[in-house]
């Protein structure tokens, strides 16, 4: 069974930092590409960044960068979302998701797996 499992979520202030981290279990981690997502109330979940299966690719939503980095360690089978100069307008659920594959390619949607979610609250 595959479980991901998010934390680092809480209650930030505006230009401070959050690290979100994702445990991966029940999968070849090297095997899946990963993504983080997030989401508001009344609006569908949306990209935020995704890497290739062995972190040799790795793109973000136009609202993020230069501002969040993602990266993996295939060894732990975790994935992170470091997350620099916060804005109100990235208070959200923090998804991660992995998509089984043997492509090095990055993944925007069609992932296989999700986490539950953690909440990121930035104040203004």
């Amino acid at each position: 069974q595959v479980q991901l499992v998010e934390s680092g979520g809480g209650l930030v202030q505006a230009g401070g930092s959050v690290r979100l981290s994702c445990a991966a279990s029940g999968l070849t981690f090297r095997l899946a590409a990963m993504g983080w997502f997030r989401q508001t109330p009344g609006t569908e979940r949306e990209f935020v960044a995704g890497i290739s299966r062995i972190g040799s690719n790795t793109d973000y939503a136009d609202s993020v960068k230069g501002r969040f980095a993602i990266s993996r360690d295939n060894a732990n089978s975790a994935v992170y979302l470091q997350m620099n100069s916060l804005k109100p307008e990235d208070t959200a659920v923090y998804y991660c998701a992995a998509k089984s594959t043997i492509s090095g390619r990055i993944y925007y949607n069609s992932y296989d797996y999700w986490g539950h979610g953690t909440q990121v609250t930035v104040s203004s």
